[in-house]
């Protein structure tokens, strides 16, 4: 078998798709980062030349040599591209050989993967009334962010604010249902330990990025003196980019996402890797469906697995949506991915050429810029 084509698709909201053919009538789908899609997608075309004429199953030799050979490695852009690829060749390989991908990697630990949903408002009222309807659906866990844009340091009403929406949740929910909480990265150190001490007697299930992950000791240094558990990793790719945060002890959920952080092996070694340090895995994706099919697969054979995060279960975009039944997904049974995508759906609905020049800031009320 031999690689004949490689061709991305950038669908709407934000999504970058990737389609890598052979010469077998077997075809591989992946997901890159969807942010930049124009730059992502150039960034995939850019490795035709490794990859043409190859043997798709030589899967890790190829990513070696995507990510090795080039001697300005790394970054956001490249192993995004290189992600989805490697989606795609583990998903020819799952399908030639009629398995799911997870049993090339040592077998399922679990029969369903648990799920959890997004809710967002400032307004406790609203955030309630949101919780409630999500439990109604069946979900076990929601998350939502309850910070606005944050100065270095705030008034105590800031704090009580963010302190109202949790505790609105709370009572809404009641303590069978967990609570997840999203900082975004928005308040510093002095701003995140003050929160995490008001917000314990809610007992939220993790608070996720409390301060950017640009700097690991600044993280620690909230970590240390936290009792809720921290999460982080998202903005993070390959093992490299974990090896700090689970050395120094700065969280103890890791958050590593299939569509950027080096696709479906790498997640799996992240999470190893996690494991030594007692640390629980989370795959970040509010993207795709496909890069939720990837985060299954690793959820399945991973034991220190414990929540997922998705947006979208793939009507339309996938022939074979997933399902959530009572806060949980099954584990997909279907070779490769477990997918199948509707091409002439995605044709239909391509990604705007350009964004929206009103998107994508977000400021303070002094005029300068936050953190998003």
């Amino acid at each position: 078998m031999r690689i004949t084509n490689i061709e991305t698709f950038a669908v709407e909201p934000r999504w970058l798709f990737v389609k890598v053919s052979t010469d077998e009538d077997i075809a591989g789908w992946g997901e890159c980062l969807g942010d930049k899609a124009s730059v992502i997608a150039e960034a995939v075309r850019s490795y035709e030349h490794v990859l043409l004429g190859e043997d798709p199953a030589r899967i890790i030799f190829l990513v070696q040599r995507m990510y090795r050979h080039a001697f300005w490695r790394g970054g956001p852009v490249l192993n995004a591209a290189i992600s989805g690829i490697e989606m795609a060749l583990w998903d020819i390989q799952g399908k030639r050989l009629g398995v799911p991908i997870y049993q090339l990697l040592g077998g399922k630990v679990r029969e369903r993967i648990r799920v959890y949903r997004h809710i967002g408002s400032y307004e406790p009222t609203q955030i309630a009334e949101q919780a409630r309807q999500r439990v109604q659906e069946g979900y076990t866990a929601v998350k939502f962010c309850p910070l606005p844009a944050l100065h270095a340091l705030e008034s105590p009403v800031v704090i009580e604010t963010a302190v109202e929406l949790v505790a609105a949740a709370r009572e809404a929910v009641g303590h069978k249902v967990d609570i997840l909480l999203d900082f975004h990265g928005r308040a510093t150190p002095a701003i995140a330990t003050q929160l995490e001490y008001e917000l314990r007697p809610y007992r939220p299930f993790f608070i996720e990025e409390p301060v950017l992950p640009e700097n690991v000791d600044a993280l620690a240094s909230v970590t240390r003196k936290a009792v809720i558990p921290i999460a982080t990793g998202e903005r993070l790719f390959t093992r490299f980019g974990f090896r700090e945060v689970l050395e120094k002890g700065a969280a103890q959920v890791i958050q590593p996402d299939p569509c950027i952080c080096g696709g479906i092996w790498e997640t799996r070694h992240i999470a190893a890797m996690a494991e030594a340090y007692y640390a629980a895995l989370a795959p970040h994706n509010p993207y795709g469906p496909m890069n939720l099919a990837a985060c299954l697969q690793v959820a399945a054979c991973s034991p220190n697995f414990v929540i997922q995060e998705f947006v979208h279960l793939g009507d339309g975009y996938l022939k074979n949506p997933f399902t959530v039944r009572e806060g949980y997904i099954d584990v997909p049974a279907a070779p490769g991915l477990g997918v199948e995508v509707d091409e002439d759906y995605l044709r239909e609905h391509p990604l705007a050429p350009k964004p929206d020049p009103g998107s994508g800031f977000f400021h303070h009320d002094d005029g300068s810029v936050a953190e998003w």
